[in-house]
């Protein structure tokens, strides 16, 4: 049972860790804005643009392809449960 609810935190705190990436650039507001707040499916469909290269950028094309999908739905169901400021 211990270990059960030890998977289930780490996985309820996934989207935030693989999160702490984006934040870097995006979360603190010193790129090209923040995501807190961005539905799901918008930032979902960013981020397949950004890896099948429909949607130009400068270092996005390259880490998204990094992420695999179930990644990517965990970072945006995240970001999209953020309050926007």
């Amino acid at each position: 049972s211990g270990l059960a609810t030890t998977a289930s935190v780490k996985d309820a705190n996934l989207g935030r860790n693989l999160a702490a990436t984006c934040v870097t650039c995006k979360g603190k507001g010193t790129g090209t804005g923040t995501l807190d707040g961005m539905a799901k499916d918008q930032l979902v469909q960013t981020m397949k643009d950004f890896k099948s290269g429909a949607r130009p950028a400068t270092l996005m094309h390259q880490l998204s392809k990094g992420y695999t999908e179930q990644q990517v739905d965990l970072i945006a169901q995240y970001f999209s449960q953020q309050k926007a400021k």
